[in-house]
């Protein structure tokens, strides 16, 4: 790899480091976390203390593979806030901590945020 590439995936690492090192979830309040990639969007909920992904929904997941939200946009982030936001009501997990991780709080992160607050996740 040559010089400039290293250093984008160093910084990469450090914008994630920097967000997570504040960031821990238990049993009580899990972290819900976004990634994203050039085609599809994905939010888990994961008990950091345990190790274990609590609820997880995406763009590829079963549910949503022949809808008009597999692919990735706005009305699309907000959909899967929205699911993943009633598949946590209904493990009785009604709080979490945001991770946004390496990405900006706009755009598609927002969307979802957005969308999970509507349906009655508190964050």
């Amino acid at each position: 790899m040559d010089n400039s590439k290293t250093k984008r995936l160093q910084a990469r690492k450090n914008r994630v480091f920097r967000v997570r090192k504040k960031l821990s979830g238990t049993d009580v309040r899990p972290r819900l976390s976004v990634a994203k990639s050039n085609k599809h969007i994905y939010a888990q909920i994961i008990d950091d203390v345990a190790g274990t992904t609590l609820v997880g929904f995406g763009t590829l997941s079963k549910e949503n593979k022949n809808t008009e939200h597999n692919g990735k946009s706005k009305a699309t982030a907000r959909y899967i806030g929205k699911q993943i936001a009633e598949r946590a009501l209904k493990k009785n997990i009604q709080t979490v901590i945001f991770d946004r991780g390496r990405f900006k709080f706009h755009g598609l992160v927002a969307e979802l945020a957005e969308g999970a607050r509507e349906a009655g996740l508190r964050f």
